[in-house]
């Protein structure tokens, strides 16, 4: 999880399926997104649904960012943390849709936040990154 992920040159049956089973391991574990490389899959893959619906995400890049805000945040593989991080709180982002399909959309809110979350994954950053040195070495306690 500490390297970004690998590009997905073709969509195929095999991402498609692979999107499906992170989109069950999310809801299964109450989460609002998950990127592939936190199920030990090596792809730009994310899912993320913030309680308006399934959005899958194939190589997705940030293209604009705009204002920005502060909030605590949880992650899937981090369980016992909550981080405040500051992010952009408007983005629009780049990526393939499950047909293969150059998308872009500009998302606000947790649904902002989320993607770039997912994004940071897919870079091999985590949000205990965000804290500073003292205050990881407490929560690696």
């Amino acid at each position: 999880m500490r390297k970004k992920a690998s590009s997905v040159i073709r969509v195929t049956d095999e991402e498609r399926r692979i999107l499906c089973d992170m989109a069950d391991s999310m809801y299964l574990n109450n989460g609002v997104g998950l990127a592939a490389v936190q199920v030990g899959i090596d792809k730009q893959l994310a899912v993320i649904d913030i309680g308006k619906g399934l959005v899958k995400l194939i190589n997705p890049s940030i293209t604009k960012k705009m204002g920005t805000e502060t909030q605590e945040e949880g992650c899937l593989s981090v369980p016992d943390a909550v981080v405040k991080v500051k992010r952009a709180k408007k983005v629009t982002v780049s990526f393939l849709d499950e047909n293969g399909e150059v998308r872009q959309i500009t998302a606000e809110g947790l649904f902002a936040r989320a993607i770039q979350h997912e994004v940071d994954h897919l870079s091999g950053k985590l949000i205990v990154d965000y804290l500073n040195p003292i205050k990881r070495l407490f929560l690696k306690r």
